[in-house]
């Protein structure tokens, strides 16, 4: 099992905790990234609206971004290519139960994580803090 580690600091001001984004239409699944995220002293932003995530994303500036697949008018697959627009280094996990890892095979961006729903939590930390040592 990993060890989990309490949230880094961003590396622009070593007094600010890393903040992850976290976008899904689920608000219980948003609860329980929350859950998961804050004990281990990151700032974690969630959105129940992809739009609303781009449009916090310039001035956020997440460490990382999680993202489900399915959601309604955006896809996960949407949102990644918008934040690589503006970001092409930015961080992103991808989580789905409804596609698997095919859905972005073809596709030139793709996701640096993937998680099928439902995840262990301890792959779901591990994943986050894979990423930020990254």
């Amino acid at each position: 099992m990993p060890k989990i580690m309490s949230g880094r600091k961003n590396s622009s001001n070593v007094n600010a905790p890393v903040t992850i984004f976290v976008v899904d239409d689920e608000p219980i699944l948003l609860d329980l990234a929350l859950t998961i995220l804050q004990p281990l002293g990151y700032h974690v932003q969630t959105f129940r609206d992809p739009k609303a995530a781009l449009k916090a994303f310039p001035a956020g500036k997440p460490s990382v971004v999680v993202t489900d697949y399915a959601m309604g008018g955006m896809t996960g697959m949407d949102l990644l290519r918008e934040f690589r627009r503006v970001n092409p280094r930015q961080k992103i996990i991808l989580l789905s139960g409804t596609v698997d890892e095919q859905i972005y095979a073809d596709d030139k961006n793709k996701p640096d994580r993937f998680l099928a729903k439902p995840y262990q939590i301890r792959d779901f930390v591990a994943s986050v803090q894979t990423l930020l040592k990254a």
